[in-house]
């Protein structure tokens, strides 16, 4: 037998710092000890071990624990209110006997002791509270001494969700929307599915679909040929009072298998940037706007496919129904090509295309009606009424504002990493610690980290405050380590701490564009690199950010705040030509905001020719932006510079400090 020290684990103060293995031998593939953790059910290799020699890890229990256990305990019982001419002085050596089978009882003036044996149990565990004793006991009026007992006792554990989340204060349209949602949950795998009745139906009905549209034909796999994968896709459609619509299943290739050109010409889903989704949902919050939502039933069978493809289910689709969207009259972006647009006398139409759903939003409620009705005529839609539940994506709207969260896809991801009871954190990322690669033992499951690290990304859509930690986390999905693995149990630990948290879009009373941007020099420490971060408000609303690491290696800190400075510029020029393009209007120059003051003179002074001579051209377009007067320049003291948070770890007040400056809030938080 020998003990395996835990490492890279978020432990509390009390728990084993060490796990009983089962030695198995030496690895050959690197330096350890290879051993079986029974409590893990898992192969463990390390060199930070203990041998017990003396100790079988399966030796059955010492003859002198089970005598312990089979000890008797004599307890003489003293009644608590003596009676006339009982004494109420009981000598101290006959009030206790627990030393002997025979124990030695003096006897009574008046009336023999009552005695009472108790005999100590086996070791249990108790779940539930003893139950108070009951009036007609002959005992329940006595002083008993208190049992000594062996097991343990279980009680509420102190960071339950519950005191986390609370719905209590959420109005009756809120609190049935969340009750809908949390009453389905998406299966995790195609079986899973098969056994909830109303998945099943989906399944079917997509089946139907396909076969009734002549999406495949069965065939035997040709000598040569290579088949692509497929998967379901799960998700759930709610009715404008808020209930469940229907459960909907999608058949899809897995894209990461096809060759362009040989499997595919074009692109099969039309996805909207995410960044366009919000600025719109910041819009529509600004010009008090309704939101509409509609679902597309088999979106991807309006169209052929022109190449041979083989699946092992044939779903073979492609989107074209963009033709038929233009045929309406809207005109379709060159910003954003899942964005439509149609600008006349009567106002503007927004129209945001994600997969096989569509947002519309807009000022000309006749022309939103009849676009409906068109749809409906040629993609079979579904009008879901009021946007309030798109992409996992929760929109709650009151007289504030609308707020975004991602409420149940932070406790189901609690919930499936084993997190959901854990003691939470006010951190993200452990300031001033530096991840490695190969740093510590290999995690013993990479695709456990690979997928969580997948699910934390989609995540930072409503969550700019774990954007950077999840960048940092997402470096090392090739082969992570324990270490690594911790630092992910941080995020999670974080996300426990409030899980409904999300970005209140709301009227700010003006429509300027502002952006800040930050960068860290030499961060990382294995490749010198800083890390670029910035975010950009339009009329006040968070709609875009972003927390990456540098291509290159910055020579100066005023070098890598340059660079972040052109990254930032370019998303805003992208947002204002946006804008532009559909109609809506915003206030010029956007301002830019740095804490570098070398960086701001270089952007406005091309002066400084030994330090920017090595710098590639394309950063230079931010002189030509200042020029033009699309971007204006500032300094902002680094404590006010809401890019910090996008670029290094920072401690919890911080972290709570840039959360309210980025107008994240939580309408679930307990009173």
């Amino acid at each position: 037998m020998l003990c395996l020290e835990i490492q890279g684990l978020l432990l509390l103060k009390l728990d084993p710092k060490a796990l009983q293995c089962v030695f198995l031998g030496y690895s050959r593939l690197q330096k350890g000890y290879r051993c079986f953790s029974p409590d893990l059910n898992k192969y463990l290799v390390s060199t930070d071990v203990v041998f017990s020699e003396d100790t079988s890890f399966f030796s059955s229990p010492t003859s002198s624990a089970s005598e312990e256990d089979e000890e008797w305990l004599v307890y003489q019982v003293v009644n608590s209110r003596p009676t006339v001419g009982q004494s109420s002085v009981v000598d101290s050596d006959a009030s206790l006997a627990h030393s002997g089978p025979v124990v030695n009882i003096p006897p009574a003036p008046a009336k023999p002791p009552i005695v009472q044996v108790y005999s100590r149990r086996p070791v249990t565990t108790d779940t539930c509270p003893a139950p108070a004793p009951s009036s007609s006991d002959p005992s329940s009026d006595l002083d008993l001494p208190i049992s000594l007992r062996k097991g343990k006792q279980h009680c509420k554990s102190i960071y339950s969700i519950a005191n986390f989340v609370s719905y209590d204060h959420l109005s009756s349209s809120s609190s049935v929307l969340v009750a809908s949602i949390d009453s389905i949950s998406v299966p995790k795998t195609v079986t899973e599915a098969l056994n909830h009745p109303g998945w099943k139906n989906a399944m079917l009905e997509e089946i139907c679909a396909l076969e009734d549209n002549h999406t495949w034909n069965l065939v035997d796999l040709p000598q040569g040929k290579k088949v692509v994968g497929c998967k379901w896709v799960f998700a759930v459609k709610v009715h404008p009072d808020d209930s469940v619509a229907r459960l909907k299943a999608r058949l899809v290739a897995r894209g990461y298998a096809q060759t362009y050109g040989v499997d595919y010409s074009d692109t099969f889903s039309p996805v909207a940037k995410l960044n366009s989704v919000r600025l719109f949902i910041s819009i529509a919050a600004s010009q008090q706007w309704m939101i509409h939502q509609l679902d597309i039933k088999n979106a991807f069978l309006h169209g052929d496919l022109e190449e041979e493809v083989y699946l092992e289910q044939p779903p073979g689709f492609v989107a074209q129904g963009d033709k038929e969207i233009q045929a309406f009259g809207m005109n379709k972006s060159e910003k954003d090509h899942s964005v439509f647009y149609k600008k006349s006398a009567a106002g503007i139409i927004l129209l945001v295309v994600y997969v096989d759903d569509i947002v519309i939003t807009g000022n000309d409620h006749a022309g939103i009606s009849d676009l409906k009705t068109f749809m409906h005529s040629k993609f079979h839609t579904k009008d879901l009424g009021e946007l309030k539940y798109f992409l996992g994506i929760e929109v709650s709207r009151s007289k504030k504002g609308m707020f975004l969260s991602q409420r149940k896809y932070v406790l189901d991801l609690l919930k499936e990493t084993g997190k959901i009871e854990a003691k939470p954190c006010t951190t993200p990322m452990v300031p001033n610690v530096q991840l490695m690669p190969d740093d510590g033992d290999p995690f013993y499951n990479p695709e456990r980290y690979r997928r969580v690290v997948g699910k934390l990304n989609y995540l930072t859509v409503t969550r700019p405050d774990i954007a950077y930690a999840v960048s940092v986390v997402s470096q090392f999905t090739s082969a992570p380590t324990i270490k690594h693995w911790a630092a992910l149990e941080q995020i999670l630990c974080y996300l426990k701490k409030a899980p409904s948290l999300g970005i209140l879009y709301s009227s700010q009373g003006h429509t300027r564009i502002e952006c800040f941007s930050d960068a860290d020099w030499a961060g990382s420490k294995f490749d010198r690199r800083s890390t670029t971060g910035y975010c950009v408000f339009f009329g006040g609303n968070l709609v875009a950010w972003k927390s990456k690491k540098q291509s290159v290696v910055s020579r100066s800190s005023a070098e890598s705040e340059y660079r972040a400075m052109a990254q930032a510029t370019c998303e805003i020029i992208w947002i204002h030509q946006l804008l532009c393009e559909v109609g809506m209007k915003c206030t010029m120059p956007a301002k830019l905001w740095c804490d570098n003051q070398a960086a701001l003179h270089i952007a406005a002074n091309p002066v400084y020719h030994e330090r920017t001579k090595h710098i590639e051209v394309d950063c230079h377009f931010i002189r030509e932006k200042i020029e033009e007067n699309l971007v204006s320049t500032d300094y902002v003291k680094t404590g006010e510079q809401l890019g910090d948070i996008f670029t290094k770890a920072l401690n919890g007040t911080r972290v709570e400090y840039f959360c309210n400056k980025l107008g994240m809030i939580n309408i679930y938080a307990p009173a």
